[in-house]
C-alpha cells in the first residue's frame, strides 16, 4: 500500500469506533468536534509534507525491511544520518504547525521496542523480535498512526506496582489465556490517542520480579473492545467552541491534545504481544524509549520555538519597538537558547552507535542533557516573548467586542500600533503569542517541555547515571600526578 495522502488519513479515522469522553459527555464525531479538530490537523501535516517533493528527504526513509520508501515515523533508524534527520524533521513540522504533532512518541516507541524486543529473544529464546518485525511492517505498509503509551497513574509513588494498595495503578495482566492476555489499567497524559490507529503500551518504571504481571508491551487497536478516553481539558478550549472564532484563537488551524486513557480488561492477542513477565528487560524498554523521546525535543520544540521568536519579533514591530537595542538583545537570547537546544538534538544523533538489533541509538547522556535544557529554556523563551508583546497580550477585549459597530471604532483607534500595521494584525500576533505561551498550545511547549519525556530529576538521574564522574576523577589524577 502506497504512503497515505492528508485526506486518506483523515478518511481512515473515520473507520475507527473510538469511546472518547470530553467534558463528562460521549463524544459522536470526534473528527468534526471544534476542539479536536486542530490536533487532528497537526497530525495531518505529517502526511502532507512527506507528499512535498522538497521535504522528502527528512519527511520519508527508506524501509530497511521492505527496500520501499516510508512515512519517517514508521522508520528503524539505520544510521546517524537518520537520527540526525529524525530531528530536522520535527522542526520543520514544528515550524509550520506551532504546536505539538503527537507522532513522536510512536515513532520513538516502535525503535525502543525494536532493539528490546531482540535482545529479550536472545536471552530468553522467545519470539518477540520476528512478532514486532511483522507488526511493524503491516504499520509501514498501512501508513498509520501509533500512540506510544508509557505513564501509568502510578499512584503511591513511594511504592512498587505489587505493593500498591490498588494495583490498577500499574496497568497490569489479570488474566493469561492460550490465545493471550486481558490487561487492565489505563495509561495517562496520551498525546494524540484520539488521532491514532494503533495504542503500542509499555511498562513505565524499571520492574522486579514480583512485579512481573506489569512487565507487559504489546500494541492493539485504539478502538479495541474495553478501551475508553477521556479528553484533557486546556486553557482557553472552549474558544474553540465560540461563533465564528478566528482571532482569539491565535493558532487557529493546528493544536495538540492529551487524554487519560481506561483499559478495562482489554484483550490482547499473541502475536501483539512484545514483553510479557520479562522484568529485567522492562528498564532497558523504558531507558531507551526515554533516550529516544529526550531527543525528540531539541527538533519540535525548537520548531515551535522559531515560530514563537518570529511572533515576539512581529509583536515588537507592530508596536515600533523593534529598533530599541533591549528588543534587540532579547530576541538575541531567545534565538541563542532555541538553537542550543537544536544543537544539543543533533549532537546526540551525531553521536548515536547500533544497537545488537542494527538500529541506531542516540547517545544517551547527550539526550538527556538536551531534555534537561528543554525543562528551562522554553520556559526563558516564553518570558522574553511575553516581555516583548507587552501587557496587551492579556487585556485586550474579545473578538466579538471588534465587532460591535458600537464600540469597535474605539478599539481600532485606542488599539492600533505603528502606521501600515492594523490593529487587526497586531491583535492577532498578540494572541498568537498568548497561544503559544498560556493557552491550549502552551500544553505542547512550555509545559510539556518540562514533563514530556519525563521531568528534570528523570534527566538528571540519568545523566548521573552516565556521566563518568570516576573517568573524570582518573583525568584530573593523572594531570595532578597522584598515585593511589
Amino acid at each position: 500500500m502506497a504512503r497515505l495522502t492528508k485526506e486518506q488519513y483523515i478518511e481512515s479515522l473515520r473507520k475507527l469506533n473510538l469511546k472518547v469522553y470530553m467534558f463528562g459527555e460521549l463524544i459522536e464525531n470526534p473528527i468534526e468536534h471544534p476542539i479536536i479538530r486542530p490536533s487532528l490537523n497537526a497530525i495531518a501535516m505529517t502526511y502532507e509534507m512527506a507528499g512535498k517533493p522538497e521535504h522528502e528527504d527528512v519527511m520519508t526513509a527508506i524501509s530497511h525491511l521492505s527496500g520501499r520508501r516510508v512515512n519517517r515515523f514508521t522508520h528503524i533508524h539505520q544510521s546517524t544520518d537518520d537520527l540526525r534527520n529524525k530531528v530536522k524533521m520535527l522542526r520543520l513540522l514544528g515550524q509550520n504547525t506551532a504546536c505539538c504533532f503527537q507522532r513522536c512518541v510512536g515513532m520513538d516507541a516502535i525503535n525502543s521496542t525494536y532493539s528490546t524486543t531482540y535482545e529479550i529473544d536472545k536471552a530468553h529464546g522467545t519470539n518477540y523480535h520476528r512478532l514486532f518485525t511483522e507488526y511493524l511492517e503491516y504499520i509501514q505498509d498501512t501508513d498509520y498512526v501509533i500512540d506510544g503509551a508509557m505513564t501509568d497513574p502510578k499512584g503511591d509513588r513511594s511504592k512498587s506496582p505489587s505493593q500498591q494498595s490498588d494495583p490498577d495503578m500499574y496497568l497490569r495482566v489479570v488474566e493469561r489465556r492460550e490465545d493471550g492476555v486481558v490487561v487492565r489499567g489505563a495509561k495517562a497524559h496520551q498525546t494524540g490517542m484520539v488521532n491514532s490507529h494503533e495504542v503500542m503500551v509499555m511498562p513505565t518504571r524499571a520492574l522486579k520480579p514480583e512485579d512481573k504481571d506489569w512487565a507487559i508491551a504489546f500494541s492493539i487497536p485504539t478502538d479495541s473492545e474495553g478501551i475508553t478516553i477521556i479528553y484533557g481539558r486546556q486553557s482557553c478550549d472552549l474558544r474553540k467552541l465560540e461563533e465564528d472564532a478566528d482571532v482569539d484563537l491565535g493558532n487557529k488551524e493546528f493544536g495538540g491534545h492529551e487524554t487519560l486513557v481506561i483499559f478495562d480488561d482489554v484483550f490482547v492477542p499473541n502475536d501483539r504481544i512484545f514483553l510479557n513477565g520479562e522484568t529485567e528487560f522492562a528498564g532497558i524498554l523504558v531507558e531507551r524509549f526515554a533516550g529516544y523521546h529526550r531527543q525528540s525535543y531539541g527538533g519540535c520544540k525548537v520548531g515551535v520555538g522559531d515560530v514563537l521568536i518570529g511572533a515576539a519579533a512581529l509583536a515588537a514591530e507592530y508596536n515600533g519597538a523593534n529598533k530599541a537595542s533591549h528588543i534587540k538583545d532579547k530576541l538575541i537570547e531567545m534565538t541563542h537558547l532555541n538553537e542550543t537546544l537544536y544543537c544539543c538534538g543533533i549532537a546526540c544523533s551525531s553521536e548515536g552507535k547500533p544497537t545488537d538489533a542494527g538500529n541506531y541509538q542516540i547517545d544517551m547522556l547527550m539526550a538527556n542533557v538536551c531534555k534537561q535544557n528543554v525543562t528551562r529554556f522554553p520556559y526563558e523563551i516564553s518570558r522574553l516573548a511575553e516581555d516583548i508583546a507587552g501587557g496587551l497580550m492579556v487585556t485586550m477585549p474579545s473578538e466579538k467586542d471588534f465587532k460591535n459597530p458600537d464600540i469597535a471604532p474605539y478599539l481600532e483607534k485606542y488599539l492600533k500600533g505603528i502606521d501600515g500595521a492594523s490593529t487587526e494584525n497586531r491583535m492577532r500576533i498578540l494572541r498568537l503569542v498568548e497561544n503559544l505561551t498560556l493557552g491550549t498550545a502552551a500544553v505542547g511547549y512550555r509545559t510539556e517541555s518540562m514533563h514530556g519525556a519525563g521531568p528534570p530529576q528523570a534527566q538528571r538521574i540519568m545523566i548521573a547515571r552516565q556521566g563518568n564522574i570516576e573517568g573524570k576523577k582518573s583525568f584530573a589524577k593523572k594531570i595532578a600526578r597522584i598515585k593511589d
